[in-house]
């Protein structure tokens, strides 16, 4: 059995399962290097490896350098989005995920070899590079096979990895902060190591799934794109026999990009394969940029951080760090029960309302144990509460709208490359906030929670007037959507509503697709 036909001899049921498990790997990967530093900052034999603070207390004296050795990873993340999406759209989603995984190991390895700051800072750019591919080819790959009904909880079932990883960085960096008091190389070292695994997973079985439907389509090879599509799907039915039209008629319109389509569109100046293009790159590098500063970043990277200025020691902040990135999972599978029921655009107004809350109440109780010493004990039970409700709301909405939406708003023949817009946007916000976040928790303290408050509040007009709704739309149809002129999501809606019939825009009836089925079934 050839390995590239082995997803033949499976059931549609397997076949999805193993698309969503090997995409929870590869998004368990980007979850775990995130989560990652936190407990590495912590170890004070790191802090003398690389020289930003006291040994044996483990206190770091230098946030700036502290900052950026974490935010480096996000320049090769940013590298690696434009580079690996548009190598998936070139050589297909499952190929590009392959070369994804090499960067992933070889860059996991070296960090766990660290001789030093440049070493690891070295290190750091190879593994982003990885971990910005993996990011930017996977969602696409759940989205391009998944129904339209579903794709949103699809893909928030397979986010549920990203905090898995978070959460078992953190539980790894519990444990091993018992050994040698916490002293001991391994305690860091083994945590940069573990990130090997599923690299390795990868690499041995990505080679056993189909590519998508979509790209198989986009370069000609319709019959491959229609036996996936019918496995898939588990069925040939005349929804489906649709669904492959209109993959069909929109993938013989598409033309070839290239790198330098990146500048083009971020700038405007190329609408020739789809309508504003710009506006759509621009829509989903701001969509990570908000959410990575709702206060995401600074929970996630630097919540052993934010427990000490509560009170806490150093057993506990590792305990509770654990249990914070742990409630997420509970977040994610929320996510994936309602993102198709309620819609993008619900779950991002929700959850930039109900973060704003959370964040008020967080700087409100840390602000009241800085003004009554005597009463911090009794209150930081109360403010960590909140960083755990923090944390349950951002997975439960943005969590996974911000990797969703920009699957679906590209054309076909650069739904890789556009999602690689996407996540450059998340590339250069979480790099720009956890490199700056130490020195605004060092001079700010709690208060840079009331920063986080009000920019919540502001991304609810941003969001109620500029984003559009794509659930329960074909990825192909969605494209009417960016036919309006103006911005606005009433106007998106106008322009769906007038040309969401992907076939009839393009002078195919009902009655052609049957005949055109019955035509196939009789040659």
């Amino acid at each position: 059995m050839a390995p590239r036909n082995f997803w033949k001899h499976l059931s549609p049921r397997q076949l999805n399962i193993a698309i969503q498990a090997f995409s929870l790997v590869a998004i368990f990967f980007e979850g775990y290097d995130q989560g990652v530093m936190g407990g590495v900052n912590a170890a004070p034999d790191y802090v003398r490896e690389v020289s930003i603070g006291e040994y044996p207390s483990g206190t770091v004296t230098d946030q700036t350098k502290q900052g950026g050795i974490v935010s480096i990873y996000y320049l090769g993340a940013l590298f690696g989005c434009f580079l690996g999406g548009w190598a998936a759209d070139r050589i297909g989603r499952i190929n590009g995920l392959f070369f994804s995984a090499i960067f992933a190991l070889v860059g996991g390895a070296l960090q766990a070899a660290t001789q030093g700051a440049t070493f690891i800072l070295v290190a750091r750019v190879v593994t982003g590079v990885g971990t910005g591919a993996l990011t930017a080819i996977t969602p696409v790959y759940i989205a391009e096979t998944s129904r339209a009904d579903h794709r949103g909880s699809f893909l928030g079932y397979v986010f549920i990895a990203n905090y898995l990883g978070i959460s078992v960085a953190y539980w790894i960096s519990f444990g091993l902060a018992f050994v040698d008091d916490g002293l001991s190389a391994v305690r860091w070292r083994f945590l940069l190591a573990f990130q090997c695994f599923p690299a390795i997973i990868l690499l041995c079985g990505i080679k056993l799934l189909p590519d998508s439907p979509r790209y198989l389509a986009s370069v000609g090879r319709y019959e491959e794109a229609r036996e996936v599509l019918e496995h898939v799907r588990g069925s040939a039915d005349e929804r489906v026999q649709r669904e492959f039209k209109e993959i069909r008629a929109v993938s013989e319109e598409a033309t070839r990009t290239s790198p330098a389509e990146f500048i083009k569109v971020l700038c405007g100046l190329d609408n020739s394969r789809a309508p504003h293009l710009g506006r759509r790159a621009w829509l989903c590098i701001w969509l990570q940029v908000m959410a990575s500063w709702t206060g995401i970043t600074a929970v996630t990277a630097y919540s052993p951080v934010l427990l000490s200025q509560a009170g806490y020691s150093s057993i506990k902040q590792n305990g509770l760090a654990g249990g914070l990135n742990t409630i997420g999972i509970v977040g994610t599978i929320i996510s994936a029960q309602i993102v198709d029921r309620l819609g993008r655009r619900k779950c991002l107004l929700g959850g930039a309302f109900g973060l704003f809350v959370v964040n008020l109440i967080a700087a409100s109780l840390y602000e009241a144990s800085r003004s009554n010493a005597a009463r911090a004990a009794s209150i930081a039970p109360a403010a960590v509460t909140m960083l755990f409700l923090f944390n349950l709301i951002y997975a439960s909405t943005w969590g996974t709208v911000a990797f969703l939406i920009p699957t679906e708003i590209f054309p076909s023949e650069m739904r890789a490359q556009g999602n690689g817009f996407g996540v450059s946007g998340w590339a250069l916000a979480v790099g720009w906030t956890v490199l700056i976040n130490p020195i605004m928790f060092a001079q700010l303290e709690n208060r840079t929670y009331f920063l986080f408050a009000g920019l919540n509040l502001l991304w609810i007009p941003i969001v109620w007037f500029f984003y559009p709704e794509t659930k329960d739309r074909s990825l192909e149809s969605i494209d009417a959507m960016f036919n309006a002129r103006k911005p606005f999501y009433r106007d998106m809606e106008r322009a769906y509503a007038a040309g969401a019939d992907v076939l009839a825009a393009r002078g195919m009836s009902d009655t052609d697709l049957k005949r055109s089925m019955q035509a196939e079934e009789g040659s």
